[in-house]
């Protein structure tokens, strides 16, 4: 009869699948054993088969809407606002480091107070743990010395082997012996239940310790200043801690612990003291090698470095005057940037570096590049994104196949992306680009000095073509005092210059004879003129060479006093 019922149940499952193909699901369906299971199965996967075209449906119309919605944040999301969030998330993580102390520890707090008593308990409850183990072994002992005794007695020994005796011990108080000198069952287990007290006894002080170490300590918040802008104070340290985001790329758990390192390098380095410290007798040297000088174009203060400096023997001979410097370069930065004004949205907060390598110290000097590093190193961690744009000048043919190689004393991504190197012959040209030449010292090619001419004269920039004469026309309207300056880049030029004038009758007067400009000679040409009627002053700057010549040059008139 079971051959027959499993051989129509055979023929069913046939015929069910011949009529109707199977689909995903029903392939993973066991067969059915039973004819039972048949009839179960088979409206089982009728009804699969059915909704299985809607879920297909629903679920591609799921899919479509998605990533729609995705699309919609996306667009929704700009970068300003990422900031913003980047920003006030940043804020949160401040204070809370703030109400718990992380920047600084304070003098006195709870968990070393948690520390040194943990180890007294811990000693209290090894000691107790040592008297127990101490005590347990003589319990031991007296078991199997008398214990012994009997063993020789036939009629006691089958005493103790009964449940009923041995539960009425414990209500025995007889600590008498036998008459043959051995201890009864019940004076050995009453020395064997006094040491039990002890363990009782030894908890609970442990218990009343614990509750008492528990005990918080309220903590108040602490007080951390930067720059002399204490931290959530009012938008000026927001301007200061969105620099700390820039430059960890608004990752703000990265850029609180760049916070937390800055400030904690402030406290070990005593910088605010620093700030008020006096300087060496070095000082007038070191302020030939960095110094600050005019503004960029965009209205950044400009700081210049000269390396060249480094071959002074004097001044770095070993590392105690190096520290020195690098004290003092510390200071001076100190100073430029609490000179800023982060309170005011328009007032820029960076600087624009200009590093000078002419007579820069060969890469056979290891110990002074790696000094050289460091510092470099202490102001990227320290100072972020106070460098709006690092300028690299007289770059010798040694250091561009360095840094394309090996890298450069920059090691910021951030940082060397505003990087821009330039040779001894593009130097000029390079500065100009961001700085204007009334800005640039006359050292770099600009024309700003201490002379009567003040830099809010304007410079006009002008080329000479090779071979070819350039005159220059300065007008003037009425009696007045006409002064002007001029450079040439690259000299090797003539110059010359008269007063042409504009009344019938008049003569023109040379002021300056045409001559020679080297090398040599002093690089800004300054000169003036007394104007007694109207004209112009005509300046002409011949060219013989193959090669263009750039030239410099602001004038100003003042009223004469002497008419």
């Amino acid at each position: 009869m079971a051959q027959e019922e499993a051989q129509k149940s055979a023929d069913v499952t046939v015929a069910v699948a011949t009529e109707k193909p199977m689909t995903d699901k029903e392939v993973t369906v066991p067969a059915p054993v039973t004819a039972e299971k048949e009839e179960v199965s088979a409206p089982v996967s009728e009804e699969k088969s059915v909704p299985e075209k809607e879920e297909t449906v629903t679920t591609t119309e799921a899919e479509k809407s998605v990533p729609v919605k995705e699309e919609e944040k996306v667009i929704v999301l700009t970068a300003e606002e990422i900031q913003k969030k980047a920003l006030e998330e940043f804020k949160e993580l401040v204070k809370e480091a703030l109400n718990k102390r992380e920047f600084t520890a304070p003098p006195v707090t709870p968990p070393p107070k948690e520390e040194e008593k943990k180890p007294a308990e811990e000693t209290k409850v090894e000691e107790k743990t040592e008297e127990k183990k101490e005590e347990t072994p003589t319990t031991t002992e007296v078991k199997i010395e008398e214990s012994k005794p009997e063993e020789k007695s036939s009629t006691e020994a089958p005493v103790e082997t009964k449940p009923e005796e041995k539960a009425a011990v414990p209500e025995t108080v007889t600590t008498g012996a036998d008459e043959d000198g051995t201890k009864t069952v019940e004076a050995i287990e009453e020395s064997i239940v006094s040491v039990s007290p002890p363990e009782t006894t030894t908890t609970a002080p442990v218990v009343e310790e614990t509750t008492v170490v528990a005990e918080p300590e309220p903590l108040e918040p602490e007080e951390v200043s930067i720059w002399g802008v204490p931290l959530l104070q009012d938008e000026r340290s927001d301007v200061i801690l969105t620099k700390f985001l820039r430059a960890r790329d608004f990752k703000v758990k990265e850029a609180l612990t760049m916070l937390k390192n800055t400030v904690q390098w402030r406290k070990e380095n005593k910088i605010d003291e620093l700030v008020e410290a006096e300087a060496g007798e070095e000082v007038s040297e070191f302020e030939k090698m960095v110094f600050t000088h005019g503004v960029d174009k965009e209205g950044h203060v400009v700081i210049y470095s000269s390396y060249g400096e480094f071959q002074n023997k004097e001044l770095f001979s070993d590392k105690e005057k190096l520290n020195k410097f690098l004290n003092w370069r510390i200071q001076l930065q100190e100073k430029c940037v609490r000179a800023i004004d982060f309170s005011n949205p328009e007032a820029k907060s960076s600087f624009v570096f200009v590093s000078d390598f002419r007579n820069a110290p060969g890469l056979g000097k290891r110990a002074l590049w790696q000094f050289i590093r460091r510092a470099v190193k202490q102001f990227e961690d320290n100072y972020p994104e106070f460098a709006t744009r690092e300028l690299f000048i007289n770059v010798p043919w040694w250091y561009i196949p360095y840094y394309k190689t090996f890298g450069s004393i920059i090691t910021s991504p951030r940082t060397r992306s505003k990087m821009v190197l330039a040779g001894p012959s593009k130097s000029a040209d390079t500065i100009f680009k961001y700085i204007a030449p009334e800005q640039v010292p006359v050292k770099y090619g600009g024309l700003s000095k201490d002379i009567t001419l003040t830099t809010a004269e304007t410079v006009t920039e002008a080329v000479v073509k090779p071979g070819a004469k350039f005159t220059i026309e300065l007008p003037a309207s009425e009696a007045c005092t006409l002064s002007w300056e001029l450079r040439v880049l690259g000299a090797d030029v003539s110059y010359g210059a008269q007063f042409e004038t504009t009344t019938e009758g008049s003569y023109d007067v040379i002021v300056s004879k045409n001559r020679k400009i080297g090398l040599t000679d002093e690089p800004v040409i300054t000169d003036s003129f007394k104007v007694g009627e109207p004209g112009k002053i005509v300046i002409t700057i011949d060219n013989q060479t193959s090669k263009k010549k750039k030239v410099l040059y602001r004038f100003k008139t003042q009223p004469r006093s002497d008419i």
